[in-house]
């Protein structure tokens, strides 16, 4: 999508204009993990991959010097309304570390006084020590990464932290002060039986949590999972199982008072939901700091160079660590425009389709996938049965 161009310095002058008055949000990239998860195909580095080339040390430095070159390339932003640190594992920072990274935050761009402020974290590198630091840096959010409470099924995944560990983190992040704590959850694994998925989602239901996203099993091309499927060791997932899975998610949360308020995320209150998120899938504007981020900023996308390295030497001779940008055509704005909205509980207004979008719309009311009073309302809304199959009716509607 877009014309896409390569840029050392500089970018368009939507960027240097900046994001106005409009929600504004951070996100910055932790490229570091103790092991590689065998799924998992982010911009991540091992220590032993990283070797001498690049430190957390290093790449602190490289976050403070984006985000300041940021705060002058946007000219008077808003103050970060969100700011979300993912990966990798931000939690290897340690308490510490991630203060550091709010509050660069804060001296660079600012932050607003109300901002929710979210980390993710392995369940390993936490404890009770760690939460309290995090709250004191001034986060209001953990998200903690769980995939499953089988042992064989964290096996297949790669993942190290041991059964129980991810539901005491959360019980041990709720102690400390955070009102709002997340588990993410993988579904679909290979192995992984219906009685698996139940027993995982009793465990995240009794640490108390207030928000649960839940994501299919991707065999993505590259990783050692892939080559595992390949090879014939594992089957791929299976479609229909993966329909399954998720409906016994959505409805064993929803007993629960979670509801979806995205295909693949659920809340007990709109308080809960995660407003960074929102802001991606309603079209706002942010900064990614780091090796491999992604920004938006004016209709304008662009991202950084991948290698924790080259992104610190970039930054130490004075320039953005851009790799390149694009400028979204109305046709693209269009396509993500319904492509993210369509995902959310709220739906999309029908007039934000084109005619051909809107009969496309009233046919997939009449085949059950999407909702017949919400549409009478103005707005295209999947039912049960459309969410099962989300990406079909956004194909369908923008053919």
């Amino acid at each position: 999508m877009g014309v896409a161009s390569e840029v050392s310095s500089g970018l368009p002058a939507g960027v240097v204009r900046g994001p106005g008055r409009r929600p504004f949000g951070v996100y910055v990239h932790v490229p570091f993990c103790a092991t590689r998860c065998g799924y998992c195909d982010f911009n991540t580095y091992t220590a032993g991959e990283l070797g001498s080339a690049a430190s957390t040390a290093s790449w602190l430095d490289g976050v403070r010097a984006e985000l300041d070159l940021a705060a002058g390339t946007l000219g008077d932003p808003p103050p970060a309304d969100t700011v979300f640190v993912g990966g990798g594992t931000p939690s290897l920072l340690g308490a510490d570390g991630l203060g550091a990274v709010l509050d660069a935050v804060r001296s660079s761009v600012g932050l607003a006084d109300d901002a929710e402020v979210t980390t993710e974290s392995n369940p390993e590198s936490t404890s009770p020590e760690f939460f309290a630091g995090l709250r004191e840096a001034g986060y209001t959010r953990v998200s903690l990464g769980m995939q499953s409470a089988a042992p064989h099924v964290l096996a297949v995944l790669d993942r190290t932290h041991t059964p129980g560990r991810a539901t005491a983190a959360a019980r041990e992040a709720r102690a400390a002060g955070f009102e709002h704590v997340s588990l993410d959850l993988i579904y679909g694994t290979p192995g992984e039986s219906t009685e698996d998925l139940r027993a995982t989602l009793d465990a995240v239901l009794s640490a108390g949590v207030d928000h649960v996203s839940a994501y299919a099993l991707i065999v993505e091309e590259g990783t050692a999972l892939a080559r595992r499927v390949r090879r014939g060791e594992l089957p791929a997932p299976d479609d229909d199982v993966l329909a399954a899975d998720y409906e016994l998610i959505d409805r064993r949360l929803a007993e629960a008072g979670l509801h979806w308020y995205e295909v693949s995320n659920w809340a007990a209150s709109e308080k809960a939901r995660c407003r960074h998120n929102l802001g991606y899938w309603r079209g706002g504007d942010w900064w990614g700091a780091g090796p491999g981020a992604h920004s938006h900023v004016d209709g304008t996308r662009f991202w950084n160079v991948k290698h924790p390295a080259r992104y610190t030497a970039t930054l130490a001779g004075g320039q953005l660590p851009v790799a390149g940008h694009e400028t979204l055509t109305d046709d693209d704005r269009y396509l993500e425009r319904v492509m993210l909205e369509l995902r959310l509980a709220e739906g999309l207004p029908l007039d934000a389709l084109d005619d051909d979008g809107v009969r496309q719309a009233r046919s997939a009311v009449t085949d059950g996938l999407l909702d017949r009073a919400a549409a009478d309302r103005g707005r295209a809304v999947l039912t049960d049965r459309g969410r099962l199959l989300a990406d079909a009716v956004v194909r369908r509607l923008v053919s």
